[in-house]
């Protein structure tokens, strides 16, 4: 008899930053929402998924994966990750398609997969067809109000902590400062060394192609998100006239968004996040849809679960490493060594949270 799912266990926490961030359009920001899925199957065995937000929104996804897909899915048969994630979609369709409700399918979704990889008694990239447990990654920013200086500095403990490749944030109310920040990284990290630029959805496509043109002689690996995720034309634009590559796609939440950039040239590399995007299960086919198009998929946070889909994926790119403070609660936080990180073999995903020390910070 197959194994059902008996009950899904949500918690909400707000992980607090040691120092305020900023970009250029989220903000200050303080503090992190985690929100966290656990199914345990008829058997007694469980896994574990999480979702995050920018500190807004946490609740309604609690209270959806509580409520809502806990009751859509009881008694289902725990290993049919299609089945489920299709029921939960169509269910909560008319009122979902994107917002808390995906973020809430795509927690659900990982715990599913952690949980059929463990009883697999196999590591999650493994459990996936298993490609190569070696992925660059690089570490991610949110620095956009640092003076070249202090992201310098910045720079130089990533360095230390093993990076290899760096990404700042572009998008200050003067592009002269962006070009004088890119021109001092460029020149401390020397000519060849690979250099992301991100400027969360900042510019129109006329501002973000005379922005790519400004930053093109300091040849950055890609420009992230220049216009909002809705402007699939512009951002085909800023592919066409701005001369450097472009990746997106962390603010995208479904494959048919992620196939209309493709199919319209408007992304150089697609970005999932597959906390947001609606899983492992959607994560990977837009991983497929990618390279289909002989295009190199990177991600966006959650590095911990991510490093697996990466290193299933023949066409990985980068992996980025995006911390907010929850390391201090997991048993075996991600290393980086050379430039890469190294899928672990731990049974699942292998994230392994200390309860206990995120009680405090339990909201719901």
């Amino acid at each position: 008899m197959r194994a059902i799912i008996k009950r899904i266990d949500s918690g909400l926490y707000e992980i607090p930053l040691a120092e305020t961030l900023t970009d250029s359009m989220h903000g200050e920001m303080r503090a992190f929402e985690i929100v966290t899925a656990r199914v345990t199957d008829s058997d007694g065995a469980e896994g574990v998924g999480y979702t995050f937000t920018c500190g807004r929104n946490g609740g309604a996804i609690h209270d959806i994966l509580s409520r809502e897909i806990a009751e859509i899915v009881a008694g289902e048969e725990a290993d049919r990750m299609e089945h489920l994630w299709r029921k939960v979609w169509w269910a909560t369709h008319y009122g979902g398609r994107g917002g808390p409700t995906v973020l809430a399918l795509s927690a659900f979704d990982i715990a599913l997969w952690d949980l059929a990889a463990k009883k697999a008694g196999a590591p999650l990239w493994r459990h996936l067809g298993g490609h190569d447990p070696q992925v660059k990654c690089y570490a991610g920013g949110i620095d956009l109000m640092l003076s070249a200086e202090q992201l310098i500095a910045q720079t130089e403990r990533n360095l230390a902590r093993g990076f290899r490749a760096i990404k700042m944030k572009v998008g200050r109310e003067r592009l002269s400062e962006d070009i004088a920040k890119v021109a001092a990284m460029r020149a401390f990290l020397g000519p060849e060394f690979p250099l992301m630029l991100d400027a969360n959805m900042k510019w129109t496509a006329d501002q973000a192609v005379r922005a790519a043109r400004a930053f093109a002689p300091h040849d950055p690996f890609w420009l992230e998100e220049p216009c909002e995720p809705e402007n699939v034309a512009g951002h085909a634009r800023v592919v066409r006239e701005g001369g450097v590559p472009v990746a997106t796609g962390e603010n995208l939440r479904t494959l048919a968004e992620f196939r209309a950039f493709i199919a319209e040239g408007a992304v150089t590399f697609p970005e999932p996040d597959v906390t947001n995007c609606g899983g492992v299960t959607v994560f990977m086919k837009i991983a497929k849809l990618a390279e289909a198009f002989g295009l190199p998929v990177t991600s966006h946070g959650a590095h911990d679960f991510t490093v697996h889909l990466l290193a299933a994926a023949p066409n990985a790119s980068y992996l980025e490493a995006h911390g907010f403070g929850l390391d201090r609660f997991i048993e075996h936080p991600m290393e980086i060594r050379d430039g890469f990180a190294t899928a672990p073999e731990r049974p699942g995903h292998g994230v392994i949270f200390d309860w206990r020390g995120l009680e405090p910070l339990r909201r719901a």
